[in-house]
């Protein structure tokens, strides 16, 4: 298994992580303050975030910072990356695990209600992150957008998650062919996660500590933005074992 305890040194570092008070971005914020990097983390209200620091427990040092924000428009994001630099002078990584799941009707039973909420703002959010921050980062960190499996294989009762992930998954390929290697970009595409909100299952399924694992090899690493496909434990582990040999 990978040796999680191993974190790179990422001191200095300043990340924004979008979607970190999620069962799978509280994996993400813990592995990037284990680093020592300085995370930002915008809540909905005051109230939420008080309820994640107490949650991190001792990991909420002073490296943690929470921004009260809505990020989901694209003025909301570009006020909350616009804050980021005021008070941190800067922005190197981004984690955008940014999302949700949606089930229950097929395609042609979505009404409009549905579509706004599981494909239409979910979409745009990620957007609206991406075109705030990745203008603004300094060319060594990099920009990781977390997916499901979801991405890759329709679901059916749960089209629009699939349909979203899919349209994030070419986002990601366009972006590789945009950047031209200028800044990198990761896909993250998971399988099913252990998390706060789903503690047990099958001990093969990847953790809410081994995304946060990779995520942060990514941005330690030099390895150009890839497609990492982590479905399980194992593939988790040969990923950190490539990204861990690319310093």
């Amino acid at each position: 298994m990978s040796d999680i305890s191993s974190t790179p040194d990422l001191s200095g570092r300043r990340v924004l992580i979008p979607g970190g008070t999620g069962g799978v971005g509280e994996g993400a914020v813990r592995a990037y303050l284990a680093s020592g990097a300085d995370v930002v983390v915008p809540t909905r209200s005051l109230e939420r975030a008080d309820e994640f620091r107490s949650l991190l427990g001792a990991a909420a040092g002073d490296h943690l910072h929470l921004f009260e924000h809505d990020y989901t428009t694209f003025a909301g994001a570009d006020a909350l990356v616009t804050t980021m630099l005021d008070r941190l002078g800067g922005i190197d990584d981004v984690v955008a695990p940014i999302g949700g799941w949606w089930h229950g009707k097929t395609l042609w039973e979505i009404d409009n209600a549905d579509w706004q909420t599981a494909f239409v703002e979910l979409a745009t959010t990620h957007m609206a992150v991406l075109r705030a921050a990745l203008p603004r980062m300094t060319r060594i960190g990099a920009y990781s957008i977390i997916v499901g499996e979801s991405a890759s294989t329709p679901i059916p009762g749960s089209g629009l998650v699939s349909m979203e992930q899919a349209a994030l998954q070419m986002m990601h390929r366009v972006l590789t062919a945009e950047l031209q290697d200028a800044k990198r970009v990761f896909l993250l595409e998971l399988g099913p996660v252990k998390t706060r909100h789903i503690p047990t299952g099958d001990t093969a399924q990847i953790t809410a500590e081994q995304v946060g694992a990779v995520a942060v090899a990514a941005s330690a690493s030099t390895s150009p933005g890839a497609h990492l496909q982590l479905h399980d434990r194992r593939a988790a582990d040969d990923v950190l074992a490539r990204l861990g040999g690319a310093k």
